[in-house]
This record gives C-alpha cells, sequence and structure tokens, in this order.
C-alpha cells in the first residue's frame, strides 16, 4: 500500500512538472517523452541526490548561425546555482563565445576538460552530439562542426568508466537522445545524435528541462532551489549583450527558441507554482 501511494504521489508530481517543460511542443519532444521511462524527471533528480557531494560537470552551448543560442546557458545557470545550494561543486564546459556568460555569477567556466575521473556526474543542457557520420548538426542539417567541440566525447567515455549522466534536449540532436535515436529518426524524420545517456529529460525548450530538473530538487530536498523572479531574465539579458542570438529567429534578443519575450520567467513561475503544489501532496 505505501508503495502504491509513493507512486501515485510520484505520478502527480511527474503531471504537475512536466506540464509545465512539455507545453507548448513545437518540435516533437511530446512523441520523444512517450518513449522515455516514466518517471525520468524525478529519476534523474533522485539520481543526482545519491551523488558524492563534489563536482558535477554541465555541458552546454549550441552554435546557430555563427552565434550561440540563448537555450542552453540559462538552463545551466539555473542549475547550477541549484547544485550550489546542494553543496556540489558545478563546473560549465562550453565553447568559448559561451565562457564570459558566466563570469562574476560564482559559477566557474571553461573550455577545456579533458578528464571526467573527478567528476560525480555529467549533465548535459542544450549541448549538439555527434550524428551517425560523425557530424554535428543544427535542427536544419547543417554542419556545425566547426563550430563544436567534441564534449560528447566525454559522455562516452564516463558511459565506459561508469560515471552517471544526465542529457537535457529539446530537438533530437543534443546529447543523451542517442537513448531515442530510432525514434528521432523514425517519427520525427531527423539526423539523430547517437550519443545516449543514462537519464534522458525531453523538453519543449532545453531551459526548460533544466528549470524542470531543479524543480524535481526542490520537490525532494524541501529547499527553494529556483531563482529568485527576474534572476533568470537578467541572466538571459547578460547573454545577449554578449553576443547570443535566438536560436530560432536569429535576433539578437532576449527570446529563446523563437517564443515570446518573458516566456522563461512565465516557465519559472509554473514551475514555482508546482512546487508548491508537490507540497501538499
Amino acid at each position: 500500500m505505501e508503495e502504491n501511494s509513493k507512486k501515485d504521489r510520484n505520478d502527480r508530481i511527474k503531471e504537475l512538472l512536466e506540464a509545465v517543460t512539455l507545453s507548448d511542443s513545437h518540435r516533437g519532444m511530446d512523441v520523444v517523452r512517450k518513449h522515455l521511462p516514466d518517471h525520468t524527471l524525478l529519476d534523474a533528480a533522485g539520481v543526482i541526490l545519491s551523488w558524492k557531494r563534489g563536482k558535477v560537470l554541465l555541458t552546454t552551448g549550441f552554435y546557430v548561425r555563427g552565434f550561440p543560442e540563448t537555450d542552453g546557458p540559462v538552463g545551466t545557470f539555473v542549475l547550477a546555482k541549484a547544485l550550489q545550494s546542494l553543496s556540489f561543486s558545478p563546473l560549465v564546459l562550453t565553447d568559448g563565445g559561451c565562457e564570459d556568460y558566466f563570469a562574476g555569477t560564482g559559477i566557474k567556466a571553461v573550455t577545456e576538460a579533458a578528464d571526467v575521473s573527478g567528476f560525480s556526474g555529467l549533465i548535459s543542457i542544450e549541448r549538439c552530439g555527434r550524428c551517425a557520420d560523425g557530424d554535428y548538426k543544427n535542427m536544419r542539417s547543417v554542419s556545425i562542426k566547426d563550430h563544436t567541440s567534441p564534449f560528447d566525447d566525454l559522455f562516452l567515455l564516463a558511459e565506459k568508466t561508469g560515471i552517471p549522466t544526465i542529457g537535457i534536449g529539446d530537438g533530437g540532436n543534443e546529447i543523451g537522445m542517442g537513448n531515442v535515436r530510432n525514434v528521432v529518426q523514425g517519427e520525427l524524420h531527423l539526423d539523430p545524435c547517437v550519443v545516449p545517456c543514462d537519464h534522458l529529460i525531453a523538453a519543449s525548450v532545453s531551459n526548460w528541462g533544466a528549470y524542470g530538473l531543479a524543480a524535481a530538487l526542490s520537490v525532494f530536498t524541501k529547499k527553494p532551489l529556483l531563482p529568485e523572479e527576474g534572476e533568470a531574465e537578467r541572466f538571459l539579458e547578460h547573454t545577449v549583450l554578449l553576443g547570443s542570438i535566438d536560436g530560432v529567429t536569429g535576433k539578437a534578443q532576449p527570446t529563446v527558441d523563437g517564443r515570446a519575450p518573458g516566456r522563461e520567467e512565465e516557465i519559472l513561475s509554473g514551475l514555482r507554482d508546482a512546487v508548491r503544489q508537490c507540497e501538499d501532496l
């Protein structure tokens, strides 16, 4: 009976959080979600809480039209701050164009990391991974290999050495989507990333998946791990000033994947409400 009650509670938590992270789906992630474990978001949060309180590697940065896009770094910022609150030491691995986003935030960012042996876990947030032909492609199947360091090598190495990995994506070409490569290819008719991960989180926008993971950690720890109102929006604006663009519109403006201005804050507000509702379950 107790086990059934726990499952019912987890089912409800999943529904509340994913009603936000999978809302307004434009790119088939609702289809991909059906092929993932029931509680993949909660499983990822539970696994993080089981990790030794040490270094966690987060990788992000996706180039579109020669510029880094706004999706990815903001979610990485939010999740890294949540991990810091849980006594982890996050390290962001990204390309040179994104490294400066994190200056002054208290989050360390680097452009090289050859060894993964000292990390408790690896998390990818909107980071392009290789296709079967070894190329790195954007959503239009255009090669971005010249702008994409092969950080997915670290995830393949982690798989061999038993270091846990989490992938967050919204299109099928991100690190971790190797878990559902047949779905991406067969149902979405896209050239998928073939690099797998232990726990895959699909979201309508990758930032939202990272916010959702931070929200799930909040539910489990009963700690306020989501950012204060306006904090993520200010970070987003900061990245645009430093050269990021909306990956869909191509414009240097504080929007993500063609959504309306302020949409990131609306999603975070929805997740804060969801976390509060989870407290009563």
